[in-house]
């Protein structure tokens, strides 16, 4: 039998060897090979699912019949934040910046734009980061420079903004609309000064443009920011020396110091700050200006103990200390870190580490050398020394007021900051020595009532509460604790000193903790904006569950 052909076993045509051809007796799916489907497209035989609507009534998946509303509404209802005046606008923008972002009401155009043909995006983020700059580097707490920023977006019609401060960052993203890219503008700050009169004009720029009965354009508010940066201190050098000394001096008396002691604190603390400004002349970091002035109080304590002086040399040391301690940066960090800004608060205690560590270099390196040259101090005549009660209240207030002058504040909060010091140190003062409690737990209820007091003070006057609070716990400020600890450790008694050391952080941390919690009880009795069955929302964001 032959063979078949090879020519008769060849596909007939190129279309037989595709492997996409359909099999012999299988009808293609397609007619037409120019025909294009959707991936989406229901198959040719499917029918397409019924509508809701033809589920029966009482199926889980089909709304009843009652049903109406467009979207799922929650049962307690969605807040509502008026903008108005009724409250201070601090309280409704960290009522705002503790709400998602979904959440916050549309913003109500306060101030009118060029030509109103919508806000200038660009200047006005450049004009909110300025004015967060200068609230940054004056020493503000991080949610407060929040507020302030997008108080000032809302108040040029910029919805859908989110600000962002660390400790030496700004940020600002506006996003015009879902379907729009973001517009994100930063600013660096590189160096901070304590102005409290600076503070107190930013903060009255920024209640008049919050304010619906108040016009200020952009060119305005661009005036005054530029004023308030040209405006010299509100105190010349020379009387921030005399401040200097007048605190360190009365800071002497509250440990038991007399007449003598007074003027020695004062003396120590005023040639400490001139070699400080020396420092800082030629550009050195503020740890070393902190080490020098640390020096002079400490050598003149030693130097009265060498000479044989019957003072109580313990207190002259003390005093200066008092006019070194970082209070204002330790209650900023702590105020951070428990609204939730962690990292600026991490950042802030670092910095009050740094401070701290140089002012305990200097006080080691003149108590050492004093040790060495035979100096006999005795940490107990200090405190043995009994006072009476109008001298602590007289000195507190001293103190207070040498203080405010440092901190640069306005001459119309100096006499309020000043009582409210002398408040300080009296609950502390009845606490302790007639009630018998701890130094910690006197010192954080004085810490709270200085709280209470200042955030009052600041929504009476509509500005910032750190005029009134930095400097009023002045007194509180664990001097004497420090010098112990420090003089322990120069003496060889590590333990001692450790003790005395972790008691002066403690108190440390009492008074942060103190003034902070002073200031949010002052907010459960004020009425925030909108209205809501779950009360105040928290400051912390991250709650873990």
């Amino acid at each position: 039998m032959a063979e078949p052909d090879w020519e008769d076993r060849k596909p007939q045509s190129d279309e037989a060897r595709s492997a996409f051809a359909p099999p012999s007796g299988v009808a293609a799916a397609f007619e037409d090979e120019s025909h294009t489907t959707s991936e989406f497209a229901i198959p040719e035989g499917l029918a397409p699912p019924e509508p809701p609507s033809a589920e029966p009534e009482g199926s889980a998946f089909n709304a009843p019949h009652t049903y109406r509303a467009p979207a799922f509404t929650p049962p307690t209802g969605i807040p509502v934040v008026k903008l108005t005046r009724e409250v201070p606008w601090q309280d409704r923008m960290r009522t705002m910046l503790r709400m998602p972002v979904a959440e916050r009401p549309v913003a109500e155009q306060v101030q009118r734009t060029e030509e109103d043909g919508g806000p200038a995006v660009p200047r006005v983020l450049d004009l909110t980061l300025r004015i967060g700059e200068l609230l940054l580097a004056g020493g503000e707490g991080a949610e407060d420079v929040e507020a302030a920023m997008l108080a000032v977006c809302r108040s040029y019609g910029l919805d859908r903004c989110e600000p962002n401060v660390t400790f030496t960052l700004l940020s600002m993203a506006y996003q015009p609309s879902l379907v729009d890219d973001p517009i994100t503008a930063s600013r660096t700050v590189r160096r901070r000064a304590t102005d409290y009169t600076r503070l107190a004009a930013v903060y009255r720029l920024v209640d008049d443009i919050s304010d619906d009965e108040t016009e200020v354009s952009l060119e305005e508010a661009y005036r005054r920011l530029a004023e308030i940066r040209r405006n010299r201190h509100p105190y010349p050098g020379w009387v921030l020396t005399g401040a200097a000394g007048l605190l360190a001096g009365a800071a002497s008396v509250l440990v038991g110091g007399d007449a003598i002691v007074f003027v020695a604190a004062a003396l120590g603390a005023m040639l400490g700050d001139r070699l400080a400004w020396l420092c800082a002349g030629r550009g050195l970091p503020e740890f070393y200006q902190f080490t020098v002035a640390a020096m002079p109080p400490a050598a003149i304590g030693i130097a009265l103990t060498l000479a044989n002086v019957d003072v109580a040399s313990s207190a002259v040391v003390t005093g200066g200390l008092f006019a070194l301690l970082p209070g204002r940066a330790l209650v900023a960090g702590v105020q951070d870190g428990l609204t939730g800004f962690y990292i600026t608060a991490a950042a802030r205690l670092l910095e009050v580490m740094y401070f701290y560590v140089g002012i305990v270099t200097g006080v080691l390196l003149a108590l050492y050398f004093g040790v060495k040259l035979g100096a006999e101090l005795d940490p107990d005549i200090a405190v043995s020394s009994s006072q009476e009660p109008v001298w602590g209240i007289v000195a507190s207030m001293l103190l207070a007021l040498a203080f405010a002058v440092l901190l640069q504040q306005e001459r119309s909060t100096v006499l309020m900051v000043t009582l409210n010091g002398g408040v300080a140190w009296s609950v502390y003062g009845a606490m302790h020595y007639p009630g018998g409690l701890s130094p910690v737990a006197s010192t954080a209820v004085a810490a709270g009532v200085v709280g209470l007091f200042g955030q009052l003070l600041s929504r009476f006057r509509f500005a910032s509460a750190l005029p009134f609070t930095t400097a009023a716990i002045g007194p509180l400020l664990p001097g004497s604790a420090t010098y112990f600890g420090l003089l322990s450790i120069a003496q060889n008694d590590v333990d001692a000193g450790l003790v005395n050391l972790s008691k002066a952080a403690a108190l440390a941390m009492a008074i942060a903790i103190g003034v902070n919690l002073g200031s949010e009880i002052s907010r459960l009795f004020m009425r925030l904006p909108g209205v809501s069955t779950e009360g105040r929302r928290a400051a912390k964001r991250t709650r873990g569950f």
